[in-house]
C-alpha cells in the first residue's frame, strides 16, 4: 500500500465516476474495512496463517483454497507489469522523444538482472521511499489548498464525492479499480509469529492501516477533484496526474511527484518481480508447475533464475501491448474473488464449524463479513467485461491444473506457497537438477 498510490488509476477513474473519485474512494475504502475486519478474525483463528489462500483452505478445503490461491496468483504476476507500464508512461512524459516501450524494456532488463544475481532493495530503502511519499502527499495538500483558495470563482467543496452527474452506476464501476491501492494491508498478517500477542496486535494492525491508507487516498483525490474539476479536458487520462500538478505547483512540484512516483514504482517492481519468481519456484517445485522450469535454481547466484526471466517477459510483453485500464481491471480481478472468499471463510469458520452465537456473534460473523463479501462481489461485478472474461479464464486454467494434479480430484492438492521463500541452497558440487532431485525426495 504505496501513499502515492492514488495516482496510479487518477485519470482512467476520474473519468468514469464523471469527476467523483474521492467519492468512489470512500465505497472501497468502506468494503475493504469491513474486508480487512474479516481478515483480522481469521487471524484469530489462525495467528501463524497469513493469505485468502490459507483462510479459505482452512475454511471450505484444500480444492477450493488451490483455486482461490490461483485467482491470488493473478495479483502476483500481473503487478510487475502494471509497474513497468507505469514507469514507460511516465518516463514517456518527462522525455517526449523517447517512446515509452524503450524505457519499459531498459527497466525490465535492470531490474530481471539485478533479481537473477540476487540483489534486492533493504527495508530501509524502501521505508526511505514511503516517506518521501508521505512528504510530497503533505505538500500537495497544502499547495492545493492554496491554489483552490486563490481561484476567483469557489470550488465546489461536494463535487469531488457526488454531483449532478454522479450515479451510483458510475461510482461503483470507478470503486472496482481502486482495490488494487489496498493490496498490501492482508501481509500484516504474516508477521504474526513475530509480533508480540498476536491474537490482539495483528487484527488491529490490518484495520488501522487499511483506515489510515483510505484516509490519504480520499484526501488526495478530493484536494485532485478540488483542484482539477475539469476532468473531462485531460489530454492523456493515464498520467493525468501530471496535469494537476502542472497547474498547481508547476515545473517544481511536477519533478518532484515524478521522481517520487518513479523511484516508487521501481522499488515496487524489483520487490514484485522477485516475490513472484519465488512463489512460482515453490509451485515448480511442489510439481503443480514444470519442475524443469520453475524450479530452477542458478548455479552460481542460488536464485530461480528461469521463473525471474518469464516473470520479466511477461512484463515486457504485456506492459508494451496492453492498456492501463486493462492490467488494473485484471489485477482487481483477483483481489477481489480472494478477498470475497475471506469474508465468507468468517462465517464458515465461526457460526458453522465453531457454531458461535450471541448477538456479538451476529454482528461479528455474520452481519459484517457479510456485508464485506456483498459489497467485493458488487464491485467484482463491476468490473468490465474484458477483465471478468480473462479472469474466469484464468480460473479455468487453474481448475484444469488442479485436475491434472489431484488426478480428477481424488488427492488433495499440494500446499501452494506464498511464503515467497528464497530457494534453498544448492548441494555443494551438486548441478542445479542434482539438488533438485535431492530436495523432491527429501
Amino acid at each position: 500500500m504505496l501513499p502515492l498510490a492514488v495516482f496510479t488509476t487518477y485519470g482512467l477513474v476520474t473519468q468514469v465516476t464523471g469527476g467523483h473519485l474521492a467519492g468512489a474512494y470512500f465505497v472501497t475504502t468502506v468494503a475493504m474495512l469491513f474486508t480487512a475486519y474479516s481478515y483480522a478474525n481469521m487471524v484469530r483463528a489462525y495467528p501463524a496463517a497469513g493469505s485468502a489462500y490459507t483462510y479459505t483452505q482452512k475454511a471450505f478445503g484444500s480444492h477450493l483454497g488451490f483455486l482461490t490461491g490461483w485467482a491470488l496468483l493473478l495479483d502476483y504476476l500481473v503487478l510487475p507489469l502494471l509497474n513497468y507500464l507505469i514507469i514507460g508512461l511516465y518516463l514517456n512524459q518527462a522525455f517526449p522523444a523517447v517512446p515509452a516501450w524503450v524505457f519499459i524494456v531498459i527497466s525490465v532488463v535492470l531490474v530481471t538482472l539485478l533479481n537473477v544475481i540476487g540483489i534486492t532493495l533493504v527495508s530501509s530503502a524502501n521505508l526511505a521511499l514511503v516517506g518521501v511519499q508521505l512528504v510530497f502527499i503533505v505538500v500537495f495538500v497544502i499547495v492545493g489548498i492554496a491554489y483552490a483558495s486563490g481561484q476567483s470563482t469557489a470550488p465546489n467543496l461536494l463535487e469531488p464525492f457526488a454531483g449532478a452527474n454522479s450515479t451510483v452506476g458510475n461510482i461503483m464501476a470507478g470503486s472496482a479499480y481502486l482495490a488494487l491501492a489496498f493490496l498490501g494491508f492482508d501481509a500484516i498478517s504474516t508477521l504474526s509469529e513475530e509480533a508480540k500477542n498476536a491474537k490482539r496486535s495483528i487484527p488491529r494492525a490490518i484495520v488501522l492501516c487499511t483506515l489510515i491508507g483510505g484516509l490519504i487516498f480520499i484526501i488526495v483525490s478530493y484536494v485532485a477533484g478540488i483542484v482539477f474539476p475539469d476532468y473531462a479536458h485531460f489530454k492523456n487520462a493515464d498520467t493525468a496526474s501530471l496535469e494537476v500538478m502542472t497547474r498547481i505547483g508547476g515545473a517544481a512540484l511536477y519533478a518532484f511527484f515524478t521522481a517520487a512516483y518513479i523511484a516508487g514504482s521501481f522499488a515496487s517492481v524489483i520487490t514484485s518481480q522477485a516475490s513472484v519468481s519465488r512463489i512460482l519456484y515453490a509451485m515448480g517445485r511442489d510439481g503443480q508447475l514444470p519442475r524443469r522450469v520453475f524450479a530452477a535454481v542458478h548455479p552460481r547466484f542460488k536464485t530461480p533464475w528461469l521463473g525471474i526471466v518469464i516473470v520479466g517477459v511477461v512484463g515486457l510483453l504485456g506492459a508494451v501491448f496492453l492498456s492501463l485500464d486493462f492490467v488494473a481491471s485484471i489485477i482487481n480481478f483477483g483481489a477481489l474473488v480472494a478477498f470475497s472468499f475471506v469474508n465468507l471463510s468468517v462465517i464458515k469458520h465461526f457460526i458453522i464449524d465453531r457454531k458461535e452465537r450471541g448477538t456479538a456473534a451476529v454482528f461479528k460473523y455474520i452481519v459484517a463479513p457479510a456485508v464485506g463479501f456483498a459489497m467485493t462481489v458488487w464491485l467484482w461485478t463491476s468490473l468490465s467485461m474484458t477483465a471478468l472474461v480473462t479472469g474466469i479464464i484464468w480460473v479455468v486454467i487453474g481448475l484444469i491444473i488442479l485436475l491434472v494434479v489431484t488426478r480428477g480430484f481424488s488427492r488433495k492438492p499440494p500446499v501452494m506457497d506464498f511464503s515467497e521463500e528464497d530457494p534453498a541452497p544448492l548441494l555443494e558440487g551438486a548441478t542445479p537438477t542434482e539438488a533438485l532431485a535431492a530436495e523432491t525426495a527429501d
